[in-house]
């Protein structure tokens, strides 16, 4: 089983549908979370230590999240996807470019 957490600034959108798209999936588990203080679901220690990979959407979420728990990413695996905060939950664009760069690291 891998466990797969998606992080994105604020937990709405980005993270949520990658979170939705990818517990379809046969022996994959998912999970979400926004770097935000005011995020739908506060990234926190344990999911970060529940983590086999951890996906942020952009850059500057791969450097706040290093800021903010270095010490929890000790044998991490961190990859940055590079997705824009310009989709909306579950747009089909989105899903197409989550399945695009995901699948080709998890399969």
């Amino acid at each position: 089983m891998k466990k797969l957490l998606f992080i994105c600034s604020q937990n709405r959108l980005r993270s949520p549908t990658a979170e939705a798209v990818f517990a379809e999936y046969e022996g994959i588990e998912t999970d979400s979370a926004g770097l935000d203080r005011y995020a739908e679901v506060p990234l926190s220690t344990e999911a970060i230590e529940w983590a086999d990979i951890i996906f942020v959407m952009e850059k500057s979420h791969k450097i706040k999240l290093a800021q903010k728990f270095q010490p929890f990413l000790k044998n991490k695996r961190v990859i940055c996807l590079d997705i824009p905060d310009e989709f909306e939950y579950m747009d089909a664009k989105l899903i197409e470019i989550l399945k695009k760069k995901v699948l080709k690291i998890i399969t």
